[in-house]
C-alpha cells in the first residue's frame, strides 16, 4: 500500500494506453522503465500492484523492483530480481533470466554414502552430473553416476548395502503366518507367494538385517476362527519362538490380535479390513498394511456429495466387519447432511431384504457383503428388477474382476442375467498397487512386481484369491524387516539382539512396536505409513463396471480430501440417477370458476344490503319503520355486508397472493366474518331477547312495555360485538394466524414412472387453532341455540314496539340451521378446498340473503302497496281518523277472537239440536203409553201428581241458557 501511494504522483506518466509515446529509449528517464515480458514457463511478481493495474501500465518508475518466478519443477537461472535504473533500463539486462527444469533433489543425498555434484550448482539443472560413493562396510547397489536431462535423472537412484554376514552365519528370525487358502476370502492363494517373494528379496539385501534371516512358518486358517485357534496354539506352544504373527482375514485377525498381547507379540495383518481392529485398547499390538474398511466411507460420502445424493439405503451381511463399517458410514453421512433412509441386513438369504429395498423405493444402495453373498444378492436384484437407469449400487472393490460370472450352485440366475444386474455399479477399493509405477524400496516398480508374482502363481490371476491384496502382503514383510532392522541397530551397531526375544520380554516388543509405528517407506502398494490405530493410510480407487469390465473413474485421497476425477463414468440413463423418485410439489388451488361465481353472488348481496340500508334510513320517519327498531335493522344490514365481504378473502390462496401476504388475508377472513356475524346476528338476537324478556310475563312487565328504552337494545348489541372484538384481538396478539401447508399422499402420473406429484394445500392456522375454534364455536353455538329457543317462545307475542320480531325469528331459524350444519361439515371437508369453500361461502351468502329479504322486503312491499310513505300526522290529516298501527293490531285480534267464538257457538247449537230431538222422541213414547185424560166438564184441571221437571217441554231460549 505504501508503494501504491508513492506511485500515485507518477500515474499520469505510466498509466498510458499501449502504444502511446512510441518506443522506449535509454534517455527517457522521465517515464521510467518499460515493462518486460516474463520468461517461458514463468512469471514476474510486481510488488504492490494488482493484475488489473499491471495490465494498464506501460512504464514502471525508477528504483522499482520486479521478481522472476517459475512454475512447476523449475528454477530461475539468471538474475532473479531486476531494478529500474535512472537511465530507463533494468539491471543485468545482458544476462537473461530463464526458467529451467530441475532434477529431483533426492539424488543429492545418499544414505550411508556421499554424493558429488559436478557441472552446476544447487539445485541440479540440465547437464548436472552426480557421482555416488558408499561408506566403508557398504557397497553400492546400482549405477554410480547419473546425469540430469530435462528434469529427469538418467539412471535410478542407487543405494548403499551393508556387507552382509555370510549366509551360514546368520541367525534365523521366525514369522508365524496364517494364510486363508479357502473359505469366505481365499486371500492366501496369492498373498502367500507374495510373502515368500518378499522374504527372498529382504534376505538378499545386505543393508537390512545383515546378521539375521527371516523365515516363515505358516498354516491354512481357511478364514475360520475355530481353525485359526488350533493353529495359533501350535504356533505359540511349539518351537521355535515366533517374533511376530501375520494373520489374514478379519475374523482370524480379531482372534489372534486379542490373544497376542498375552505373549508380547506384534501382530501384522495383510488382509484385515474390519474397523473393530482399530481399537487400540482392545488390540494394543496390532498393525495392518490393509487399510480399515472405514477408509471406503469418506470416498463414498465424497461421491454422494459430487452427484448430489441426499438419501441412500444400505444392505449388509451380518458380520462384525460390515456392521462396524456401516456404523462408521452412518456417522459420516450424518455429518455431511445425508440420510440413510433404509437399512437392511441378512445372514445367508438376502431375498426378503432386497424386496424391502424395492418396496421402499431405494435408489442409491450401499452393499456390504462377501463375494459369495454378493452373487446371491444380485440374483435377487435381477428378479426384483432393482437395477438399470434408476439405481446405483456401491460395492466393495476387492472382489475378483469376474466374480459375477463364476458358477455358483446356490443361485438360479444365468451369467447373462447376473451381468445385466451388476452393470453400472460403483466400487471403492483401497489402492493396493502404486499407480505411479515408481521404484519402491525393493527397487521394483509395481508392474515389475505384478509380472514377477504372476510367474509364481499356479493359476490365472483373476482366478486366484487375494491377488489384489498381494502387494499389501509383500509390503508387510518389508515393513516388518525395516522395523526389526531399526530395532536391532541396523547391522551390528548399538541395538538389541533379536535372538534374545521371548514371550516374556516386553522390552524388545516395545522397541519393535515403536519402530513399526514410525514406518514410512515407498512400497509396491504405494507409500506405507500407519496411523495412530495401526491402520494403513492409503488412497482409494473408484471404478465402475462398464460393459462387463471395470473401468477406473477416479482416485480419492482422504488425508487431503482430494478427488482426482477422470470423467470416464457412464450411466445407463445418460446421467446419474436421482436418489429418490423426483417429487414435484404442487398446490391445490381453489376452482376459479367457483370463486368467481360465489364472488358475483356475494357482490349482489352487498348491493342488496346497501339498498336495504338506504331504504331503512330514508324511511326512518315512517311509523311502521320506526316501530321495527330501524337502527338495529341497519346494524343487521351492515353485518350482512361484512359477512358477504368475507367471501372474497376466504377464496384467496397462493394462486392470487404471495406467501408474505397470506397472514393478512387470514386475519381479514377472521375479522370480517367475526364482526359480520356479531353485528348481523347480534342485532336480531337482541330484538328476540328483549321481546322475550318484556312481553312473555304479562303482569311483571307491564311498565316495561310502555317504555322500552332503545339504548338498552344498543347496549346489548355493543356487548356482543365487544366480546368478539376482545376475543379476536387476544387471538391475533397471542396466537396469530399464519400460512400452514397440508401435504397429501403422493400421486404418480402415468406418463413418467420416475416422477411423483406431492399435492399440498394452504390453510390459515395457528398453534392453538383447535382451542380458539372451540371457544368461538362453543360461544356462537350457544347463541344460535338460544336464539332458536327465544324465537319459538315469542312467536305468538304481539307488540307495537318491535313489530317485525316474527320476521326476525324466521331469519334466526335460517341462520342458525345453516351455521349449525355448515360449521362441522366445513371442518370435515377442510382438505377439499372446493367443497369447503362452497359450503362456507354459500352458507354465508344464503343466510345473508335470507336475512335481508325476510327483514326488509315485507316493509318495502307494505309501503309500496299501501302507499304508507307519510308520517303519522300526514296520515291522520288525510283520512280524518286517528287510526294507527296499534288499532289495526287490535282489530286483527278482535277478528280472530270473534272467529273462535263463532266456532264455539256452532258447536253448542249442534248440541242443543241434538237434545231437542231426544226430548221429542221421549214425549211421543209417553203419549202412546198413557192416552190423554178427557177434560172435566166443570173445567177443572185433572188431579194427579205434577209432571217431573225433565218431562216439561222447554223452548229454545231456555235450552240455550242451560248450555251457554
Amino acid at each position: 500500500m505504501l508503494l501504491l501511494l508513492l506511485l500515485l504522483p507518477l500515474a499520469p506518466l505510466f498509466l498510458r494506453p499501449p502504444g502511446a509515446g512510441g518506443a522506449q529509449t535509454p534517455n527517457a528517464t522521465s517515464e521510467g522503465c518499460q515493462i518486460i515480458h516474463p520468461p517461458w514457463e514463468g512469471g514476474i511478481r510486481y510488488r504492490g500492484l494488482t493484475r488489473d493495474q499491471v495490465k494498464a501500465i506501460n512504464f514502471l518508475p525508477v528504483d522499482y523492483e520486479i521478481e522472476y518466478v517459475c512454475r512447476g519443477e523449475r528454477e530461475v537461472v539468471g538474475p532473479k530480481v531486476r531494478k529500474c535504473l535512472a537511465n530507463g533500463s533494468w539491471t543485468d539486462m545482458d544476462t537473461p533470466s530463464r526458467c529451467v527444469r530441475i532434477c529431483s533433489k533426492s539424488y543429492l543425498t545418499l544414505e550411508n554414502g556421499k554424493v558429488f555434484l559436478t557441472g552446476g550448482d544447487l539445485p541440479a539443472l540440465d547437464g548436472a552430473r552426480v557421482d555416488f560413493r558408499c561408506d566403508s562396510d557398504f557397497h553400492l547397489v546400482g549405477s554410480s553416476r547419473s546425469i540430469c536431462s530435462q528434469g529427469q535423472w538418467s539412471t535410478p537412484k542407487p543405494h548403499c548395502q551393508v556387507n552382509r554376514t555370510p549366509h551360514s552365519e546368520r541367525r534365523a528370525v521366525y514369522i508365524g503366518a496364517l494364510f486363508p487358502m479357502s473359505g469366505g476370502w481365499p486371500g492366501g492363494q496369492a498373498c502367500q507367494p507374495a510373502v515368500e517373494m518378499a522374504l527372498e528379496d529382504v534376505n538378499s539385501r545386505r543393508d537390512i538385517l545383515p546378521d539375521y534371516e527371516l523365515k516363515l512358518i505358516h498354516h491354512d486358517s481357511k478364514c475360520d476362527p475355530g481353525q485359526a485357534t488350533k493353529y495359533l496354539y501350535e504356533l505359540l506352544y511349539n518351537d521355535p519362538i515366533k517374533i511376530i504373527l501375520m494373520p489374514g482375514c478379519s475374523s482370524v485377525s480379531t482372534l489372534v490380535a486379542e490373544a497376542a498381547r498375552m505373549w508380547n507379540l506384534i501382530v501384522l495383518s495383510y488382509g484385515s479390513s474390519s474397523p473393530a481392529l482399530s481399537n487400540r485398547q482392545r488390540f494394543p499390538t496390532f498393525f495392518r498394511t490393509h487399510p480399515s474398511a472405514t477408509l471406503h466411507n469418506p470416498t463414498r460420502v465424497k461421491l454422494f456429495e459430487k452427484w448430489g445424493w441426499k438419501k441412500i439405503a444400505t444392505i449388509q451381511q451380518t458380520t462384525e466387519v460390515f456392521t462396524s463399517t456401516l456404523d462408521d458410514l452412518e456417522e459420516r453421512v450424518k455429518e455431511a447432511g445425508i440420510e440413510i433412509t433404509f437399512r437392511q441386513s441378512f445372514f445367508s438369504d438376502p431375498a426378503v431384504p432386497v424386496k424391502n429395498l424395492k418396496r421402499q423405493d431405494a435408489r442409491i444402495i450401499v452393499g456390504l457383503f462377501y463375494e459369495t453373498e454378493a452373487r446371491k444378492v444380485f440374483c435377487e436384484v435381477y428378479k426384483e428388477r432393482l437395477f438399470g437407469k434408476k439405481y446405483v449400487w456401491f460395492l466393495i472393490g476387492w472382489y475378483a474382476d469376474n466374480w459375477f460370472k463364476i458358477y455358483d450352485p446356490s443361485i438360479n440366475c444365468t451369467v447373462d442375467e447376473m451381468t445385466e444386474a451388476v452393470e453400472g455399479h460403483i466400487t471403492t477399493e483401497i489402492v493396493m498397487l502404486n499407480p505411479a509405477n515408481t521404484r519402491s524400496i525393493s527397487n521394483m516398480t509395481s508392474q515389475e512386481f505384478v509380472e514377477k508374482l504372476t510367474k509364481r502363481l499356479k493359476r490365472h490371476p483373476e482366478e486366484t484369491g487375494g491377488f489384489q491384496e498381494a502387494p499389501l502382503a509383500y509390503d508387510a514383510i518389508w515393513a516388518l524387516a525395516l522395523a526389526l532392522n531399526k530395532t536391532s541397530g541396523g547391522g551390528g551397531r548399538s541395538g538389541v539382539r533379536l535372538e534374545d526375544f521371548n514371550y516374556n520380554n516386553q522390552t524388545i516388543t516395545d522397541q519393535i512396536y515403536r519402530a513399526m509405528n514410525s514406518s514410512s517407506f515407498e512400497g509396491v502398494s504405494g507409500h506405507v505409513v500407519f496411523d495412530a490405530s495401526g491402520s494403513r493410510m492409503a488412497w482409494t480407487l473408484i471404478e465402475q463396471l462398464q460393459g462387463g469390465s471395470y473401468k477406473k473413474i477416479g482416485y480419492y485421497d482422504s488425508t487431503k480430501d482430494d478427488l482426482s476425477w477422470s470423467k470416464t463414468d457412464k450411466w445407463i440413463g445418460g446421467s446419474p440417477p436421482a436418489d429418490q423418485t423426483l417429487v414435484i410439489k404442487t398446490f391445490r388451488f381453489l376452482s376459479q370458476k367457483l370463486f368467481i361465481s360465489v364472488s358475483v353472488l356475494s357482490s349482489l348481496g352487498i348491493v342488496l344490503a346497501v339498498v336495504c340500508l338506504s331504504f331503512n334510513i330514508y324511511n326512518s320517519h315512517v311509523r311502521y319503520i320506526q316501530n321495527s327498531q330501524p337502527n338495529l335493522n341497519n346494524l343487521t344490514a351492515v353485518g350482512c355486508s361484512l359477512a358477504l365481504a368475507a367471501v372474497f378473502p376466504l377464496g384467496l390462496d397462493g394462486y392470487h397472493i404471495g406467501r408474505s401476504q397470506f397472514p393478512f388475508v387470514c386475519q381479514a377472513r377472521l375479522w370480517l366474518l367475526g364482526l359480520g356475524f356479531s353485528l348481523g346476528y347480534g342485532s336480531m338476537f337482541t330484538k328476540i331477547w328483549w321481546v322475550h324478556t318484556v312481553f312473555t310475563k304479562k303482569e311483571e312487565k307491564k311498565e316495561w312495555r310502555k317504555t322500552l328504552e332503545p339504548w338498552k337494545l344498543y347496549a346489548t348489541v355493543g356487548l356482543l360485538v365487544g366480546m368478539d372484538v376482545l376475543t379476536l384481538a387476544i387471538w391475533q396478539i397471542v396466537d396469530p394466524l399464519h400460512r400452514t401447508i397440508e401435504t397429501f399422499a403422493k400421486e404418480e402420473p402415468k406418463e413418467d414412472i420416475d416422477v411423483s406429484i406431492l399435492p399440498q394445500l394452504e390453510h390459515c392456522s395457528s398453534k392453538k387453532m383447535n382451542t380458539w375454534l372451540g371457544i368461538f364455536y362453543g360461544y356462537k353455538g350457544l347463541l344460535l341455540l338460544l336464539g332458536i329457543f327465544l324465537a319459538y317462545e315469542t312467536k305468538s307475542v304481539s307488540t307495537e314496539k318491535i313489530n317485525d320480531h316474527r320476521a326476525v325469528g324466521m331469519a334466526i331459524y335460517n341462520v342458525a340451521v345453516l351455521c349449525l350444519i355448515t360449521a362441522p361439515v366445513t371442518m370435515i371437508l377442510s382438505s377439499q378446498q372446493d367443497a369447503a369453500f362452497a359450503f362456507a361461502s354459500l352458507a354465508i351468502v344464503f343466510s345473508s340473503y335470507i336475512t335481508l329479504v325476510v327483514l326488509f322486503v315485507p316493509k318495502m312491499r307494505r309501503l309500496i302497496t299501501r302507499g304508507e310513505w307519510q308520517s303519522e300526522a300526514q296520515d291522520t290529516m288525510k283520512t280524518g281518523s286517528s287510526t294507527n298501527n296499534n288499532e289495526e293490531e287490535k282489530s286483527r285480534l278482535l277478528e280472530k277472537e270473534n272467529r273462535e267464538l263463532e266456532k264455539i257457538i256452532a258447536e253448542k247449537e249442534e248440541r242443543v239440536s241434538e237434545l231437542r230431538h231426544q226430548l221429542q222422541s221421549r214425549q211421543q213414547l209417553r203419549s202412546r203409553r198413557h192416552p190423554p185424560t178427557p177434560p172435566d166438564p166443570s173445567g177443572a184441571l185433572p188431579r194427579g201428581p205434577p209432571e217431573p221437571p225433565d218431562r216439561l217441554s222447554c223452548d229454545g231460549s231456555r235450552v240455550h241458557l242451560l248450555y251457554k
